[in-house]
Parts: structure tokens; C-alpha cells; sequence
């Protein structure tokens, strides 16, 4: 998927603003953009937020490593938590980019107010990323072997020992 997937979910407990989210798969890398608007300010330029670059730990592969390319203070926890997961569940290099803003939700973003939103698009965006998650043959980008997991299984079979 070379060509950016255009997404569109409606921001929890506000009215008339929704997330819009470009989704881009590459071979080496994965882009993600995220930004709100409503009906009124949907021709108005939305002021840029965090960007952030992840990519998976070869050592510790449930702790991603991270870096804030371009931080703004309201953005750069969300981002950094969506390129992480991305990187991890994907073993891929994630590139996010996220100007959100809660200030139209019901209490005016509130943590439960944000967990709420991360987890929709966290679950639209890996949906749309499936492919790369659960790549055919256990493998990765159709290139190298996935998760220590499949070394394992494969070790058991060849010595018959089952795995724990």
C-alpha cells in the first residue's frame, strides 16, 4: 500500500469534529497523520503538532525506541504512544505526525476524553494494517522471519519438544 490511505472517525464526546488520518505503508517505513476538524473550520489551516519517529528494539522487542522530531507540548505524548505501538506491532519504523485537539470534546480533553479517542484510532489503523501485522509465512515485509515466537515453534518441531 504505496498509495496514503485517507481515514475519518468522529472525535469521542464532541460535536461536528472528527479525526482525519492519512495512512501510508511503505516498504521500509510506515507514515501517519492525524489532525481534528469540524464543519467550520474545515477550510482553515490547522497549526502543525508533534512529529515523532519510532522503530522496533531488536533487543527488547515490546519497548520500541522513539525520538520527537518536532514536539509541541499538547501532541507529543499521543504521538509518541500511536508511533510506538505502530513500530512495535508492526516491526516497522513509524513516522506519526498528530495536531489533534480535544479543546471541542465534551470536558475539553480530559485523559479519559484522550484514551478514548487513541484507542479508536489506534483500532482503525491497525485494522487498515493487518497486512503488515500478520504477513503470510510469518514473515515480515516478505523479507525476514517474525518473532522469536516462530524460531521457537519451529526448534520444538524439529526436536519434538512442545513450547511453554
Amino acid at each position: 500500500m504505496t498509495t496514503p490511505v485517507e481515514l475519518s472517525i468522529p472525535l469521542p464526546r464532541s460535536v461536528n469534529t472528527r479525526i482525519y488520518m492519512q495512512l501510508t505503508v511503505k516498504s521500509k517505513a510506515i507514515t501517519l497523520f492525524l489532525t481534528t476538524a469540524s464543519a467550520e473550520e474545515a477550510g482553515a489551516p490547522t497549526p502543525m503538532g508533534s512529529f515523532v519517529y519510532a522503530i522496533p528494539d531488536r533487543y527488547n522487542p515490546s519497548q520500541p525506541l522513539s525520538t520527537a522530531l518536532f514536539t509541541v507540548e499538547p501532541t507529543i505524548e499521543f504521538t509518541t504512544r500511536m508511533a510506538k505501538l505502530i513500530a512495535r506491532k508492526t516491526r516497522l519504523p513509524a513516522y506519526v505526525g498528530n495536531s489533534i485537539s480535544f479543546a471541542s470534546t465534551g470536558l475539553g480533553g480530559t485523559v479519559e476524553e484522550e484514551m478514548e479517542a487513541f484507542k479508536q484510532v489506534a483500532g482503525l489503523v491497525l485494522s487498515n494494517l493487518q497486512h503488515v501485522i500478520d504477513p503470510v509465512n510469518g514473515q515480515s515485509n516478505g523479507t525476514e522471519t517474525r518473532g522469536q515466537s516462530n524460531i521457537s515453534d519451529h526448534l520444538s518441531s524439529l526436536v519434538g519438544a512442545t513450547t511453554i
